[in-house]
């Protein structure tokens, strides 16, 4: 049985209503009744949006993008690039960015190939269609043309971590970097080139702000008259995004180097590969991978800080010697593990954060407590001389003379260094055999090595000045 075209349909139709009483023709009345209302409904309304929105295309599908991430603004430069095909004359392409945190003001076209010969004459937001803009644009070419299009959005945020796993020895590791993309902005983006900025650049902040004045929606046209009121903010705002856009090209020209300007300073990651981060989803990307990076395994005693517990630490440092340096790592969470057996066994050592870290700069990771190695201060003897009285018979100074015993233990099958704090407030004076480094007006440390399964002790004296007898 052949299926009727519609217009055979349509005059069913329209028998069904001189003949209500035929059963057949009200079951095609039924039918076809809804495909007409819709068909009638297009013819009205077509002479009312055919003046406004004819010949306009939409933008085809990506073939490449780049997400540039700054992290510190909840701001992202998009970069997409499209073949369009354009004919000669005028072209209608529409853009739009519902259900998404793009910024409209921001959004910019401009062709790569034939840019001699197109040109964009302005660009308008429709009325009765939201979140939609539409670009005029003229063509002396007829054919294949590549475009660029590139906005900001916000709802794209990066986080680093990194993984080490420290030689048996404890004497190298491998370090691994990660960065984890979230993205919340509405939009999927396939197949991304992802590069991140690390640091502080205030331009990008102001822009921000300004973001955040704005409501997505009620924008002017370019063309459009500026009002005194909402003139000022977008003016503003255009401009900012256009310095902040030049600013990134600024890093991408410097892929590889620190750029400072005043207080600032940032760099720019590209993140080996390519990878689709659809919108709702967090992804864990590979940055790097460098092993036998040369560490110390360190630990400090300060019973103000951490009371009884000594604290372990790996150090090392971000330059080329250490096979790194290369660029400033970003702040992130670690994880430490120790190669433990000859099978490659790891164990679990201790997790932390840290902060960024320029070229160059000498880091310590701190893992937490490690119960095989000890400090056990000890108050050997405690005097008080000196007493100077005021006319009333009261103490008005005294000195106070503590002697003080310290062990250290290593029970762990490593040879390890120590560093043993010690904090003395007010006027006071440290006699020791054993060598100390003052760290600050009120606080010393012993540096010992410790050989594996060693025990040794230490002694000093500290005199303290109190009251009036103090000189400082």
């Amino acid at each position: 049985m052949k299926t009727k075209s519609v217009r055979a349909q349509v005059a069913t139709l329209f028998a069904a209503k001189k003949s209500k009483s035929d059963p057949a023709i009200s079951q095609a009345t039924r039918r076809f009744g809804l495909r007409l209302s819709l068909l009638t409904a297009a013819v009205a309304l077509a002479p009312a949006l055919a003046p406004a929105r004819i010949n306009v295309v939409a933008l085809p599908g990506r073939d490449t993008v780049q997400l540039t991430i700054y992290n510190s603004a909840d701001l992202t430069l998009v970069k997409e690039t499209r073949v369009l095909t354009l004919r000669r004359g005028l072209n209608k392409l529409e853009f739009s960015w519902a259900n998404t945190l793009i910024d409209p003001t921001s959004v910019e076209f401009r062709p790569l190939t034939h840019a001699d010969a197109v040109d964009v004459l302005d660009i308008s937001f429709p009325p009765r269609v939201t979140n939609t803009l539409e670009w005029r644009i003229h063509s002396d070419f007829a054919g294949e043309v590549q475009v660029e299009i590139r906005y900001f959005t916000s709802g794209i945020t990066w986080s680093a971590d990194y993984v080490v796993e420290a030689a048996r020895d404890e004497k190298t590791m491998a370090l691994a970097g990660n960065v984890r993309v979230n993205n919340q902005s509405g939009e999927d983006y396939e197949n991304a080139q992802v590069r991140l900025v690390v640091g502080v650049i205030r331009l990008v902040e102001d822009i921000a702000q300004l973001a955040r004045q704005g409501r997505p929606g009620t924008l002017l046209p370019t063309s459009a008259p500026v009002s005194a009121v909402g003139g000022e903010f977008y003016a503003r705002r255009a401009l900012a995004l256009k310095d902040a856009s030049e600013a990134f090209d600024k890093l991408e020209n410097r892929p590889r180097e620190i750029i400072k300007e005043g207080v600032s300073e940032y760099f720019l990651y590209t993140v080996a590969g390519r990878d689709t981060i659809p919108t709702g989803w967090s992804k864990r990307l590979p940055s790097f991978q460098t092993p036998t990076v040369p560490i110390t395994s360190y630990y400090k005693y300060e019973k103000e800080r951490w009371g009884d517990r000594v604290q372990r630490f790996y150090r090392f440092t971000n330059s080329v010697p250490s096979r790194l340096g290369r660029e400033p790592l970003p702040d992130g969470a670690v994880k430490a593990f120790r190669l433990v057996t000859d099978d490659h066994l790891y164990g679990f050592v201790g997790s932390t954060s840290v902060k960024y870290i320029p070229i160059n700069e000498t880091v310590e990771m701190e893992l937490g407590s490690d119960p095989e190695v000890l400090v056990k201060p000890k108050l050997t003897n405690w005097v008080k001389t000196d007493l100077a009285f005021d006319n009333n018979g009261n103490v008005k100074g005294w000195t106070t003379k503590e002697t003080w015993e310290i062990e250290v233990q290593n029970s762990k099958d490593l040879d390890v260094v120590l560093d043993v704090r010690r904090n003395f407030p007010g006027d006071w004076a440290l006699t020791t055999d054993a060598r100390f480094e003052k760290v600050d007006a009120n606080k010393v440390k012993f540096v010992l090595p410790l050989k594996s399964r060693a025990q040794q002790t230490f002694n000093y004296e500290v005199t303290t000045r109190q009251g009036t007898n103090a000189t400082r």
